[in-house]
């Protein structure tokens, strides 16, 4: 199943597109909550989110890869591990087996017309603050940390948006084969 948002005059520029993973909403939220108190507000044009690639070509045939993905994958658990530090931000390390599998298929498919930073191996994870003094940075990750257990929480689709050198468009969402 897709979810389209209306195109808009605007998509005869070719933007890049991002695709994320959707995660349950009640992490959403959580993680949103986090970002809106310590992302700093004048920079803080996003949503939380767990990025897939960051930067796709605007072309249909990336719409129908995906939905032809969507036909037989399920939705899957992964785990916010552990705080991580940005240098100058804070982040939750999210793993999953399937995550980098995702990501490696799609890699592999669509290599030649990836950017560098698409064509590496991708570290993943939910930024709720950047480009703060790093001092400001490790007493975050300390005040996290103190009381942090892993926790689990579902991916249930593909999320795509176009990118507008900062504000994002939401695109369309692609839920996984039963949700």
């Amino acid at each position: 199943m897709m979810e389209e948002n209306n195109p808009t005059t605007e998509q005869a520029v070719r933007k890049p597109l991002v695709a994320t993973f959707m995660i349950s909403s009640t992490e959403h939220r959580y993680f949103n909550r986090l970002r809106q108190r310590y992302f700093p507000a004048e920079r803080n044009f996003l949503e939380a989110h767990l990025t897939l690639f960051n930067a796709l070509p605007d072309e249909s045939w990336i719409v129908d890869d995906l939905k032809e993905l969507m036909k037989s994958q399920q939705p899957f658990d992964v785990t916010a591990q552990a705080i991580m530090s940005l240098g100058n931000g804070t982040a939750f390390k999210i793993t999953s087996p399937m995550m980098p599998s995702l990501h490696q298929k799609l890699q592999k498919k669509w290599f030649e017309f990836l950017t560098s930073q698409d064509r590496q191996k991708r570290n993943f994870h939910i930024t709720i603050q950047n480009k703060v003094e790093s001092q400001a940075a490790k007493k975050l990750q300390a005040e996290l940390s103190e009381h942090f257990e892993p926790f689990h929480f579902t991916v249930e689709g593909i999320q795509l948006w176009r990118y507008h050198h900062g504000p994002w468009e939401y695109l369309m969402t692609f839920h996984f084969a039963d949700t």
